[in-house]
């Protein structure tokens, strides 16, 4: 090799190339916390360009549909089951089919909220109470579609996961973020929370719920109303109560917590808690 193959060779080595362009180097396992701290500033920094002063958090199923997708579901199985009558998973897929349209209710009521609050609380400027999902499907696909549909921002917070969880199509472009860590997204759905509204949800919801629930038992962060959308969905979930008779919480924390059943109340909820006229 002579000085010209050597100098070509220098150039296009990984290790000559700026460390800042370089995605093999900034993935290793020692540059983990330079990628937490980069999750943690990217959201940050172009939330407050953007004037984003307060947020509202919706949490929800991914499973919890419009009318539309949720008939289709129903649909599908039925033809699934009618191929394989005898089958008991393609019995059980029908079955969550129609339990999961009888909660399309769910997905009107996050829509409507969101509509609501953006419609009264994003004018002549201002960027307040500006809902956050996690950008996906179902409710947090309601959620967003509020907001877009009266003109409004709004945040979505995705996530890389295994299965493809791509943008639902409402979210306001410069204000999607795709996460890789769970903790990083988290921390930005709750800095400048002024409510979580939970809607009906499995492990992910109840993840997040909970999480929210123990910063504000430990008054690790700030105060803020955790409205339970559903008291009968969340009532059958979780037993408040019971925890409470058993010791393993205080009753006072069973003040952390408020039901709801439509958006105006929901609405009335968050505006009481912080004091606002009605």
């Amino acid at each position: 090799m002579d000085e010209q193959q050597n100098l070509a060779a220098i150039l296009e080595s990984s290790s000559y190339r700026l460390a800042e362009l370089d995605t093999d180097f900034l993935t290793r396992d020692e540059l983990r916390p330079v990628r937490l701290q980069l999750e943690l500033l990217k959201p940050e920094v172009l939330l407050t360009e953007a004037g984003v002063a307060s947020t509202i958090v919706v949490f929800g199923s991914t499973q919890i549909a419009s009318h539309e997708d949720a008939a289709r579901r129903v649909a599908e199985a039925e033809a699934t089951l009618a191929a394989e009558p005898d089958s008991p998973a393609a019995r059980r897929k029908l079955d969550r089919a129609r339990r999961l349209e009888a909660k399309c209710e769910y997905y009107e009521a996050a829509r409507a909220f969101v509509r609501l609050v953006s419609s009264r609380c994003q004018v002549d400027g201002k960027c307040d109470y500006v809902v956050v999902t996690g950008g996906g499907p179902g409710i947090m696909e309601a959620a967003n579609r509020g907001a877009f549909e009266v003109g409004a921002r709004s945040v979505g917070l995705n996530i890389t996961l295994p299965h493809e969880q791509a943008p639902n199509p409402y979210i306001t472009p410069e204000l999607c973020f795709q996460f890789h860590y769970f903790a990083l997204r988290k921390m930005h759905f709750l800095l400048r929370a002024r409510a979580l509204v939970i809607f009906p949800g499995g492990f992910g919801t109840l993840d997040e719920l909970f999480d929210a629930l123990t910063l504000r038992q430990t008054l690790r962060m700030q105060q803020i109303p955790i409205v339970l959308f559903g008291r009968e969905y969340w009532q059958q979930v979780l037993n408040f109560e019971y925890l409470a008779d058993e010791g393993t919480i205080a009753d006072a924390d069973l003040e952390l917590i408020d039901y709801a059943e439509t958006p105006e109340e929901t609405w009335q909820i968050i505006r009481t808690f912080h004091g606002e006229e009605p």
